[in-house]
């Protein structure tokens, strides 16, 4: 019973964890792009954030039930829940290095828009809009029109 416990709770997070490459692999092409939607962005990160959810729980899951049954990971002597646990493995350290990349793609972003905004705000210095929204600095006319 714990054995096939175990073997369905692998098999789930296997499967989550094979969502979760289609995801950060939609991700990277975003962060390739020439441009970012960041509304697309943000569901994927969603997606991300809701996928690392389930899989923390089961992997609570796992470790209790292995606690109660008193086994342990990598599970040498059960065949079966060693290959999952091995896929596993490898499975989390692919998307290790590909969230990885995804970080340093997401950091060459934000440079760069940093890198726009203070080239603005150096050529034309202080904001063309006041808190209220309306312009200022010089009139163009000389007076305020009201309407």
């Amino acid at each position: 019973m714990v054995v096939e416990s175990l073997q369905t709770n692998l098999d789930q997070q296997l499967d989550l964890l094979e969502s979760l490459t289609n995801v950060v692999a939609q991700e990277q092409q975003l962060l390739c792009s020439g441009r970012i939607q960041g509304w697309v962005l943000q569901g994927v990160t969603e997606q991300k954030s809701s996928i690392l959810a389930t899989l923390a729980y089961l992997d609570q899951t796992r470790i209790t039930t292995e606690t109660t049954a008193n086994i342990q990971a990598p599970y040498t002597r059960m065949p079966a829940l060693a290959e999952r646990w091995q896929r596993l493995l490898q499975l989390t350290e692919r998307l290790r290095y590909s969230n990885l990349h995804n970080g340093l793609l997401l950091q060459q972003h934000i440079e760069h828009n940093n890198q726009a905004l203070a080239v603005l705000n150096t050529r034309h210095g202080q904001s063309l809009y006041g808190p209220d929204g309306q312009a200022k600095g010089a009139n163009i006319l000389g007076r305020k029109i009201g309407i």
